[in-house]
């Protein structure tokens, strides 16, 4: 019989798949498949940690693969039978392999699952920064009053739709957040890979790569959402930062390696910006002692903004939707293109 192996137990409670989407992979598939479910926990956060240590014995032989990542053990161990590959994860940095490509299997993953959770994050971090929550929280725990403050304009708040918003990815995530900002009434500028051919509707426009600069030069706030490739290590460099009009504000949930952390925190310290939120760091847990834990322009959280309790509910159904693409030898959605890294 063909073989497919459902590794998608995790030590995070809230990513470890439920028996009714089991089930649910089970049925997709058609008569002649030995549906092997790993119960071993392995590591979900991040891009996952390739595979639990059960699924080595299980993989022998197999032709398709749900896991948090594939290592290249994985790979080897399926010993050429492999041909789909799906992770739960969005990020799929882990999984990129030698082994991997000369496999010959194709990778799925999960990009855009995650994305309405994660627009919510960063149009609530918006609110925060915007209106001056900042100042707020500060303020209450100093009991102080600072009604005079806000009303003379020694704390700026701005208005969601008199605000500029400069989007670095366009992804899944980029998009859905580029959404809500429209319906807020705000300007929206994006960068992607390559340039947009046409603009797109909503946006005033969509610039490559090399525009980063141009696009921190007209935000208010600079929203980073573009997968971690070698092309977009410290993209947003010291050089983007400074380009930031003053007092604007930079909020990542995409990975920390994206931003130059240390030419963020030059330009905090500096009063250049008006603050930062981050999801996602350099150095993931953050170490007790860096400066971001203490500092007044800094709101930071650990690498939640993707939870929702509808991951499930959104990951089953691309999982199924793949599965009946696969049997009529149709194109799988969210294929990941090996050498681009996502």
């Amino acid at each position: 019989m063909r073989r497919a192996v459902v590794d998608l137990t995790s030590t995070r409670a809230s990513w470890s798949i439920p028996p009714w989407s089991v089930a649910a992979i089970r049925a997709a598939f058609s008569r002649g498949w030995d549906i092997v479910e790993v119960t071993e926990p392995s590591a979900s956060d991040g891009d996952g940690s390739g595979g639990s240590r059960a699924a080595l014995e299980a993989v022998s032989g197999a032709e398709v693969y749900f896991g948090w990542g594939i290592s290249p053990a994985l790979v080897r161990v399926a010993n050429g039978t492999l041909r789909w590959a799906h992770s739960a994860a969005a990020g799929v940095g882990s999984s990129l392999s030698d082994e991997l490509a000369a496999s010959g299997a194709v990778l799925t993953n999960s990009r855009a699952v995650q994305a309405e959770p994660m627009a919510d994050w960063v149009v609530a971090a918006m609110g925060y920064c915007l209106r001056g929550f900042h100042a707020l929280v500060e303020a209450q725990r100093d009991r102080r009053w600072i009604k005079g403050e806000v009303f003379d304009g020694e704390i700026p708040v701005r208005e969601f739709a008199d605000s500029r918003v400069g989007i670095v990815g366009l992804g899944g995530v980029g998009k859905a957040v580029a959404k809500r900002c429209r319906a807020l009434g705000m300007e929206v500028r994006a960068i992607r890979r390559r340039p947009a051919r046409r603009r797109l509707a909503g946006l005033r426009w969509v610039g490559g790569a090399g525009d980063a600069v141009r696009l921190a030069s007209t935000s208010h706030v600079l929203v980073v959402a573009a997968p971690l490739t070698g092309a977009t290590r410290h993209l947003v460099d010291d050089a983007v930062l400074a380009a930031l009009p003053r007092g604007a504000y930079v909020i990542n949930v995409s990975r920390g390696a994206l931003v130059d952390e240390d030419a963020l925190l030059r330009h905090l310290d500096r009063g250049h910006l008006g603050g930062c939120v981050l999801d996602v760091f350099r150095q993931e847990p953050l170490p007790e002692r860096h400066p971001f834990w203490g500092h007044p322009r800094v709101l930071l959280s650990p690498h939640v903004s993707c939870v929702s309790e509808r991951f499930w509910e959104r990951e089953t159904a691309v999982i199924e939707e793949n599965i009946r693409r696969y049997r009529d030898g149709r194109r799988l959605k969210n294929v990941v293109d090996l050498e681009a890294g996502y």
